[in-house]
């Protein structure tokens, strides 16, 4: 048996009195993911434990069966994993965004316009920084996708105990790097950080992608700002932990990340941007391709578009992209026979926080032998009335082992 794990990133929502006090879920038009509910089992999960608010990373990390609050030293080594740096033990590795910033360095919008194109040139032009305090330290950019970016720095006397640059909301310069100890490491890294956020405003304020995205009327990528610090991580095989052969399909570089520190083989994909306007019939026809014809047998699929609506505030557009996934994607993945699905989201990332929360998520189990509640709804509110009850990340991989008939009894 085959066993697939769907995440709609920040799919789960609050009420809201613009859909008649409905989350997006509940008001979209969903044919197939509710037949999915008719047919399997129902409920409601807390990626963590209740009421913990997860990041993405540590959400994905507790589902795939990992502690953590063990495994977890931060976002960036997962991030620069994911978008193909190879990072070192030692290396202190972050995420980052392409922001906007004035000539005061007050940051004008955290995502530069949610930049798509560019950032690659912008990279090469970084990838040249040299920092004259410390010519030993090692600075290495990449670009991920869209307004995402990572860093990595490598070289003797560093630490992650440093806290972030990003101010969280316009109108602020990115905030001072402080050492989060009293470590010589940690303020030597905190100094590094302060010193490249400026420089790289000075680097490619200048550069022709931005001067043209001025001309046009967009926001330029002209300041990094880095958080998430974390030193590289030591995580147990997946394939190993479960004695399955694991694959991940996601779209951007922290979910791979996690894929790969994992030791999940990465399916990519073309044309995808973990936004609203990701290409779904690229991801569709992967996610096809690879449980019919791969040998396979466990997948970790990530779709991100909801999130990124949820932390717009974009009502219309998270409602519009939960139905667009049901009609293009789930509309095949409901065909496929002897695969158990099982269907839910990281976390809720709801319109009137533009955040994440600790609210529970809806999920959905539906395969061979499963089960079948009375649920006939996938939404919040419906799964929480459904035979799986209320269950943690850390039951998932249990119960899908279980049911693939991949577990071993415990006891004799």
């Amino acid at each position: 048996m085959k066993g697939i794990v769907l995440i709609m990133d920040g799919m789960g929502d609050r009420p809201l009195k613009e859909l008649d006090n409905q989350t997006p879920l509940q008001a979209a038009n969903t044919p197939n993911m509710d037949k999915m509910a008719a047919e399997g089992i129902t409920g409601i999960m807390d990626s963590i434990a209740p009421g913990i608010i997860p990041g993405s990373d540590t959400a994905h990390l507790s589902i795939l069966g990992y502690n953590p609050y063990e495994v977890y030293t931060g976002r960036g080594p997962f991030e620069a994993n994911g978008v193909g740096v190879d990072v070192l033990p030692g290396d202190i590795a972050f995420r980052c965004n392409f922001s906007t910033a004035d000539e005061d360095l007050i940051v004008t919008d955290r995502r530069a316009g949610r930049i798509k194109s560019g950032t690659k040139e912008i990279v090469e032009v970084l990838n040249t920084m040299k920092l004259e305090d410390y010519p030993d330290i090692k600075i290495i950019f990449k670009e991920s996708t869209g307004h995402r970016a990572v860093l990595v720095l490598r070289g003797e006397g560093l630490s992650d105990k440093v806290s972030d640059a990003d101010p969280k909301v316009e109108g602020n310069k990115p905030k001072e790097v402080k050492a989060l100890d009293d470590s010589e490491e940690a303020k030597k890294t905190a100094d590094i950080l302060n010193q490249l956020v400026k420089k790289s405003y000075e680097m490619v304020k200048d550069h022709p992608v931005n001067l043209k995205r001025i001309e046009e009327g967009e926001p330029p990528a002209n300041i990094i700002i880095p958080r998430g610090a974390g030193e590289v991580p030591v995580v147990e095989s997946l394939n190993d932990k479960y004695e399955v052969n694991s694959a991940c399909i996601a779209e951007t570089g922290l979910i791979m990340g996690i894929g790969r520190f994992a030791g999940m083989d990465i399916i990519e994909m073309e044309d995808v941007t973990g936004g609203i306007d990701t290409n779904l019939y690229n991801i569709r026809d992967t996610i096809i391709d690879q449980v019919k014809n791969s040998d396979h047998d466990f997948f970790l699929i990530n779709i991100d578009g909801a999130d990124e609506a949820g932390h717009d505030g974009q009502i219309k557009e998270k409602k519009e992209f939960i139905e667009k996934v049901d009609e293009i994607v789930m509309s095949e993945l409901i065909k496929l026979e002897d695969v158990y699905i099982y269907l839910t989201a990281d976390h809720s990332t709801p319109i009137s926080v533009k955040n994440h929360s600790g609210d529970p998520v809806p999920v959905i189990i539906r395969g061979p032998e499963v089960r079948v509640d009375d649920v006939c709804e996938f939404s919040e509110v419906a799964c929480a009335k459904g035979g799986l009850n209320r269950i943690r990340g850390s039951d998932v991989m249990n119960i899908m082992m279980d049911l693939m008939n991949y577990a071993h009894k415990f006891g004799a």
